[in-house]
Protein backbone atom coordinates (compact mmCIF):
# COMPACT_ATOMS: atom_id res chain seq x y z
CA UNK A 1 0.00 0.00 0.00
CA UNK A 2 2.93 2.23 0.75
CA UNK A 3 3.36 2.60 -2.90
CA UNK A 4 0.38 4.13 -4.26
CA UNK A 5 0.12 7.37 -4.19
CA UNK A 6 -3.52 9.55 -3.16
CA UNK A 7 -2.94 12.15 -5.97
CA UNK A 8 -3.46 9.50 -9.20
CA UNK A 9 -5.86 7.45 -6.67
CA UNK A 10 -7.92 10.94 -6.37
CA UNK A 11 -7.88 12.37 -9.59
CA UNK A 12 -9.10 8.26 -10.48
CA UNK A 13 -11.90 8.64 -8.51
CA UNK A 14 -12.86 12.15 -9.84
CA UNK A 15 -12.68 10.90 -13.03
CA UNK A 16 -15.06 7.85 -12.46
CA UNK A 17 -17.29 10.16 -10.76
CA UNK A 18 -17.35 13.10 -13.55
CA UNK A 19 -18.16 9.74 -16.31
CA UNK A 20 -21.18 8.51 -14.02
CA UNK A 21 -22.68 11.87 -13.46
CA UNK A 22 -22.06 12.41 -17.50
CA UNK A 23 -23.41 9.39 -18.32
CA UNK A 24 -26.37 8.73 -16.02
CA UNK A 25 -27.17 12.18 -14.62
CA UNK A 26 -26.44 14.53 -17.55
CA UNK A 27 -28.57 13.93 -20.88
CA UNK A 28 -26.38 13.64 -24.41
CA UNK A 29 -22.75 13.90 -22.59
CA UNK A 30 -22.32 9.99 -23.29
CA UNK A 31 -19.15 11.06 -25.33
CA UNK A 32 -17.64 12.76 -22.57
CA UNK A 33 -18.09 10.31 -19.38
CA UNK A 34 -15.81 7.99 -21.98
CA UNK A 35 -13.62 10.68 -22.49
CA UNK A 36 -12.98 10.91 -18.62
CA UNK A 37 -13.06 6.87 -18.28
CA UNK A 38 -10.16 6.85 -21.21
CA UNK A 39 -8.45 9.35 -18.94
CA UNK A 40 -9.01 7.66 -15.16
CA UNK A 41 -7.57 4.41 -17.42
CA UNK A 42 -4.04 5.96 -18.68
CA UNK A 43 -3.80 7.30 -15.26
CA UNK A 44 -4.48 4.24 -13.38
CA UNK A 45 -1.90 2.31 -15.88
CA UNK A 46 1.06 4.46 -15.10
CA UNK A 47 0.18 3.91 -11.20
CA UNK A 48 -0.30 0.15 -11.57
CA UNK A 49 2.66 -0.35 -13.73
CA UNK A 50 4.66 2.01 -11.52
CA UNK A 51 3.37 -0.36 -8.53
CA UNK A 52 4.83 -3.15 -10.68
CA UNK A 53 7.95 -1.90 -11.54
CA UNK A 54 9.92 -3.59 -8.87
CA UNK A 55 8.83 -6.55 -9.36
CA UNK A 56 9.07 -6.89 -13.26
CA UNK A 57 12.40 -4.63 -13.99
CA UNK A 58 12.58 -6.07 -17.27
CA UNK A 59 9.37 -6.34 -18.78
CA UNK A 60 7.31 -3.01 -17.23
CA UNK A 61 9.59 0.02 -18.94
CA UNK A 62 8.75 -1.74 -22.70
CA UNK A 63 5.48 -2.10 -22.04
CA UNK A 64 5.20 1.57 -20.71
CA UNK A 65 7.28 2.72 -23.74
CA UNK A 66 4.86 0.86 -26.08
CA UNK A 67 1.74 2.33 -24.67
CA UNK A 68 3.34 5.99 -24.37
CA UNK A 69 3.85 5.35 -27.96
CA UNK A 70 0.48 4.55 -28.88
CA UNK A 71 -1.24 7.50 -26.64
CA UNK A 72 1.27 9.94 -28.28
CA UNK A 73 0.08 9.03 -32.03
CA UNK A 74 -3.36 8.86 -30.76
CA UNK A 75 -3.29 11.80 -29.45
CA UNK A 76 -1.67 13.46 -32.52
CA UNK A 77 -4.40 11.71 -34.63
CA UNK A 78 -6.65 13.52 -32.38
CA UNK A 79 -5.73 16.84 -32.47
CA UNK A 80 -4.95 16.54 -36.31
CA UNK A 81 -8.70 15.62 -37.14
CA UNK A 82 -10.25 17.98 -34.55
CA UNK A 83 -8.53 20.62 -36.26
CA UNK A 84 -10.00 19.57 -39.54
CA UNK A 85 -13.31 20.00 -38.07
CA UNK A 86 -12.64 23.32 -36.39
CA UNK A 87 -11.52 24.51 -39.36
CA UNK A 88 -14.59 23.43 -41.40
CA UNK A 89 -16.94 24.50 -38.91
CA UNK A 90 -16.73 27.94 -39.89
CA UNK A 91 -18.23 27.17 -43.22
CA UNK A 92 -18.65 29.72 -45.81
CA UNK A 93 -22.20 31.31 -45.13
CA UNK A 94 -21.54 34.05 -47.16
CA UNK A 95 -21.33 32.24 -50.82
CA UNK A 96 -24.62 32.33 -53.18
CA UNK A 97 -27.04 29.29 -52.98
CA UNK A 98 -30.40 28.78 -54.21
CA UNK A 99 -31.28 26.06 -51.74
CA UNK A 100 -30.57 25.48 -48.07
CA UNK A 101 -30.80 22.05 -46.40
CA UNK A 102 -31.49 22.62 -42.70
CA UNK A 103 -30.50 19.23 -40.80
CA UNK A 104 -33.04 18.10 -38.18
CA UNK A 105 -31.93 17.52 -34.27
CA UNK A 106 -33.33 15.82 -31.74
CA UNK A 107 -37.23 16.65 -30.88
CA UNK A 108 -38.52 16.28 -27.41
CA UNK A 109 -41.95 16.14 -25.86
CA UNK A 110 -41.26 19.45 -24.17
CA UNK A 111 -40.42 21.04 -28.15
CA UNK A 112 -36.86 21.16 -30.16
CA UNK A 113 -34.01 20.01 -28.45
CA UNK A 114 -30.82 22.35 -27.89
CA UNK A 115 -29.16 21.54 -30.71
CA UNK A 116 -32.20 22.03 -33.09
CA UNK A 117 -33.21 25.36 -31.07
CA UNK A 118 -29.58 26.53 -32.44
CA UNK A 119 -30.22 25.20 -35.90
CA UNK A 120 -33.70 26.73 -36.02
CA UNK A 121 -32.26 29.94 -34.81
CA UNK A 122 -29.38 29.24 -37.58
CA UNK A 123 -31.38 28.86 -40.38
CA UNK A 124 -34.12 32.17 -39.33
CA UNK A 125 -31.02 34.52 -39.10
CA UNK A 126 -29.77 33.07 -42.74
CA UNK A 127 -33.53 33.28 -44.58
CA UNK A 128 -33.33 36.51 -43.47
CA UNK A 129 -30.75 38.12 -44.43
CA UNK A 130 -31.28 35.53 -47.83
CA UNK A 131 -34.66 36.37 -48.76
CA UNK A 132 -34.63 34.63 -52.24
CA UNK A 133 -33.21 31.13 -50.85
CA UNK A 134 -35.44 28.42 -50.57
CA UNK A 135 -35.04 26.15 -47.59
CA UNK A 136 -35.66 22.63 -47.60
CA UNK A 137 -36.24 21.33 -43.25
CA UNK A 138 -35.21 17.87 -43.33
CA UNK A 139 -35.47 15.27 -40.56
CA UNK A 140 -37.47 12.34 -39.67
CA UNK A 141 -39.64 10.98 -36.16
CA UNK A 142 -37.60 8.92 -34.50
CA UNK A 143 -39.32 6.33 -32.07
CA UNK A 144 -38.82 8.30 -29.62
CA UNK A 145 -39.60 11.72 -30.71
CA UNK A 146 -43.53 12.98 -30.91
CA UNK A 147 -43.06 14.85 -34.25
CA UNK A 148 -40.80 14.63 -37.45
CA UNK A 149 -37.99 17.24 -36.47
CA UNK A 150 -38.67 18.64 -40.18
CA UNK A 151 -42.60 19.63 -38.53
CA UNK A 152 -41.21 21.19 -35.74
CA UNK A 153 -38.88 23.23 -37.45
CA UNK A 154 -41.31 24.49 -39.93
CA UNK A 155 -43.76 25.44 -37.54
CA UNK A 156 -41.32 27.28 -35.27
CA UNK A 157 -39.53 29.01 -38.43
CA UNK A 158 -43.08 30.41 -39.52
CA UNK A 159 -43.88 31.17 -35.89
CA UNK A 160 -40.10 33.34 -36.27
CA UNK A 161 -42.08 35.35 -39.80
CA UNK A 162 -40.23 32.88 -42.17
CA UNK A 163 -42.60 32.57 -45.05
CA UNK A 164 -43.98 29.21 -45.76
CA UNK A 165 -43.78 29.30 -48.99
CA UNK A 166 -39.96 29.13 -49.01
CA UNK A 167 -39.88 26.63 -46.14
CA UNK A 168 -39.95 22.73 -47.85
CA UNK A 169 -40.49 20.25 -45.47
CA UNK A 170 -38.48 16.49 -46.19
CA UNK A 171 -39.87 13.95 -43.35
CA UNK A 172 -38.79 10.85 -43.69
CA UNK A 173 -35.13 11.52 -43.29
CA UNK A 174 -33.41 9.21 -40.31
CA UNK A 175 -29.43 10.06 -40.83
CA UNK A 176 -26.99 12.53 -42.40
CA UNK A 177 -26.96 10.86 -46.04
CA UNK A 178 -30.85 10.63 -46.19
CA UNK A 179 -31.24 14.23 -45.23
CA UNK A 180 -29.69 15.18 -48.50
CA UNK A 181 -30.29 13.01 -50.63
CA UNK A 182 -34.08 12.81 -50.02
CA UNK A 183 -33.68 16.64 -49.79
CA UNK A 184 -32.16 16.53 -53.13
CA UNK A 185 -34.72 14.52 -54.55
CA UNK A 186 -37.26 16.82 -53.13
CA UNK A 187 -35.93 19.64 -55.28
CA UNK A 188 -35.55 17.59 -57.98
CA UNK A 189 -39.24 16.77 -57.64
CA UNK A 190 -40.42 20.45 -57.30
CA UNK A 191 -38.03 22.16 -60.07
CA UNK A 192 -37.21 19.57 -62.38
CA UNK A 193 -33.55 19.58 -62.05
CA UNK A 194 -30.77 18.50 -59.43
CA UNK A 195 -28.77 21.25 -58.29
CA UNK A 196 -25.07 21.44 -58.54
CA UNK A 197 -24.80 23.18 -55.30
CA UNK A 198 -26.88 23.33 -51.84
CA UNK A 199 -26.03 25.03 -48.92
CA UNK A 200 -26.37 22.89 -45.71
CA UNK A 201 -26.69 24.22 -41.98
CA UNK A 202 -25.73 22.39 -39.29
CA UNK A 203 -24.35 22.79 -35.68
CA UNK A 204 -20.82 23.84 -36.01
CA UNK A 205 -19.24 20.60 -35.24
CA UNK A 206 -21.09 18.85 -37.92
CA UNK A 207 -20.30 20.94 -41.28
CA UNK A 208 -16.94 18.73 -41.81
CA UNK A 209 -18.91 15.90 -41.97
CA UNK A 210 -21.73 17.29 -43.22
CA UNK A 211 -19.83 18.01 -47.00
CA UNK A 212 -18.49 14.23 -46.62
CA UNK A 213 -21.90 13.36 -47.46
CA UNK A 214 -23.36 15.78 -49.54
CA UNK A 215 -19.83 15.74 -52.00
CA UNK A 216 -20.73 11.76 -51.91
CA UNK A 217 -23.87 12.47 -53.47
CA UNK A 218 -22.11 14.49 -56.19
CA UNK A 219 -23.42 18.03 -54.90
CA UNK A 220 -21.05 20.93 -54.10
CA UNK A 221 -21.26 21.72 -50.45
CA UNK A 222 -21.51 25.31 -48.86
CA UNK A 223 -21.64 25.23 -44.96
CA UNK A 224 -23.57 27.37 -42.92
CA UNK A 225 -22.73 26.63 -39.06
CA UNK A 226 -25.90 27.31 -36.66
CA UNK A 227 -24.02 27.95 -33.05
CA UNK A 228 -24.29 26.02 -30.37
CA UNK A 229 -25.26 27.82 -28.00
CA UNK A 230 -24.26 25.80 -24.38
CA UNK A 231 -20.54 25.52 -23.94
CA UNK A 232 -20.60 22.23 -22.32
CA UNK A 233 -22.53 20.61 -25.71
CA UNK A 234 -20.17 22.54 -27.76
CA UNK A 235 -16.90 20.78 -26.07
CA UNK A 236 -18.54 17.67 -26.12
CA UNK A 237 -20.26 17.38 -29.81
CA UNK A 238 -16.48 18.98 -30.90
CA UNK A 239 -14.56 15.42 -29.48
CA UNK A 240 -17.77 13.07 -30.07
CA UNK A 241 -17.68 14.57 -34.07
CA UNK A 242 -13.88 13.33 -34.03
CA UNK A 243 -15.04 9.42 -33.47
CA UNK A 244 -17.83 10.27 -36.21
CA UNK A 245 -15.27 11.40 -38.75
CA UNK A 246 -12.93 8.31 -38.26
CA UNK A 247 -16.42 6.18 -38.88
CA UNK A 248 -16.41 7.63 -41.70
CA UNK A 249 -13.65 7.57 -43.13
CA UNK A 250 -13.11 3.73 -42.36
CA UNK A 251 -16.23 2.38 -43.11
CA UNK A 252 -17.97 4.94 -45.15
CA UNK A 253 -21.77 4.01 -45.57
CA UNK A 254 -25.52 5.41 -45.52
CA UNK A 255 -25.35 6.17 -41.87
CA UNK A 256 -24.66 9.44 -39.50
CA UNK A 257 -27.29 11.88 -36.88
Amino acid sequence: MKHIHILPCLMIGALCAAAFYLRFVLWGYSFSALVCCCLAGIIAFYEVTGILLPHFPAVIPIIRRVFTLCLAVGIAVVTVTEGIIIQASFGSPDQNVDYLVVLGAKVRVTGPSASLWDRIYGACDYLAAHPDVIAIVSGGQGDDEPTAEADAMYEELVELGIDPERIWIEDRATSTWENLHFSLDLIEEKTGKRPEKIGVLSSEYHLYRASLFTKACGVEFVGVPAKTSRVTQKINHFMREVAGVWHYWLLGGQYGP
